[in-house]
């Protein structure tokens, strides 16, 4: 399910084609509630009740949350096993065409870079905190570990860039696959069973358990996955009226950095299960104001990163967010970036 081979990603506002299904139909009058599909974890119900909040203010309606189970939350396999790319993503977006719901919340970095069709990205909400976060028994930090340290993951991406940054201080680690919800996750260091845990910092923020971090971890050492700490609204492009409602929560800056980091991911041809990382950030040198955009593809065990940046002026569209990651991209492929990823289309 990776973005074929020259298709850009398209996360600009503009209705798709429309599908060769039934079109879902409006989300009707203002006297009836507008539904939000939600994954029913603690987190995805945590931001979709922050954007139901913004989306009553907005307009009006009452907005109900319409609980939605996917493959990614039943399946026990591991990410890379069962291909990442859109397995939290696929059943939401079923509802969305199908009618039972009239919008959706995602986490960014689970959407599939290749466009939907019949449906519309009409909001890009400002970020959270994009990094990653480190949770560690005894307050520890990363360089604090001991040696052996065991630290859980289920990202390869994570995987490799926390390996090379022990190597590069001379640590010796052991990064342990997992899976589950932050509970679970965090569990496995307050049992004893792990030393350490990364996860997302933006999701720590949302339900209230950042303090629980012991490390924020730099992008200069570790750079999230494309899209991470963003999210995305979404809704059937037959529904012009609401999109246009929706886009008003977007963001124009976060827009901007999520396409290019995005773009990155497409060029590169790889799921958002594979081991590539990018952040896209502006830069401020007290005259101008540039896009800087980073990427990082690696092994899982940190033994080999292709690692590049690329400035650029702020994009004034969608399409010069994404010129911007396919320009890192190649860069990135004619260092051997493709011999670095596991999960690539043919």
């Amino acid at each position: 399910m990776t973005n074929p081979a020259n298709t850009p990603a398209d996360t600009s506002a503009n209705p798709p084609a429309t599908p060769a299904t039934t079109p879902a139909p409006p989300s009707g009058g203002p006297g009836r509630a507008l539904r939000l599909g939600t994954r029913r974890s603690k987190l995805a119900m945590a931001q979709s009740g922050m954007i139901a909040d913004r989306v009553r203010a907005l307009t009006g309606r009452e907005v109900e949350l319409v609980e939605i189970t996917t493959y990614g939350d039943v399946s026990r396999e591991s990410l890379a096993q069962i291909g990442g790319t859109g397995v939290f993503v696929s059943a939401l977006r079923d509802a969305l065409l199908s009618g039972e719901i009239d919008f959706a919340v995602h986490s960014l970095k689970d959407l599939p870079t290749a466009p939907p069709e019949g449906l519309v990205l009409a909001a890009v909400p400002v970020r959270e905190d994009p990094r990653d976060a480190l949770v560690a028994r005894s307050g520890l930090t990363f360089t604090a570990l001991p040696p052996g340290a065991r630290i859980g993951t289920g990202s390869p991406r994570r995987m490799a860039q926390l390996n090379a940054w022990a190597r590069s201080h001379g640590q010796d680690i052991e990064t342990v696959p997992i899976r589950g919800n932050v509970d679970t996750r965090i569990g496995y260091v307050t049992s004893g069973k792990l030393d350490a845990v990364v996860l997302a910092a933006a999701g720590l923020n949302r339900i209230g358990r950042i303090a629980e971090a012991t490390e924020l971890i730099s992008t200069d050492a570790v750079l999230p996955a494309p899209g991470q700490g963003a999210l995305a609204v979404e809704c059937a492009a037959s529904d012009p009226e609401l999109a246009a409602r929706l886009a008003e929560l977007d963001d124009p800056d976060t827009r901007a950095a999520v396409t290019a980091e995005r773009s990155l991911l497409a060029a590169l041809e790889a799921g958002c299960s594979a081991p590539v990382g990018a952040l896209a950030d502006l830069v401020d040198d007290g005259q101008t104001t540039e896009l800087r955009l980073r990427g990082v593809v690696g092994t899982t065990d940190g033994t080999e990163l292709v690692q590049m940046s690329i400035t650029g002026r702020v994009p004034a569209s969608g399409d010069e967010a994404r010129a911007l990651g396919r320009e890192l991209a190649a860069e990135m492929l004619a260092k051997g970036a493709a011999g670095l990823m596991g999960e690539r289309s043919l």
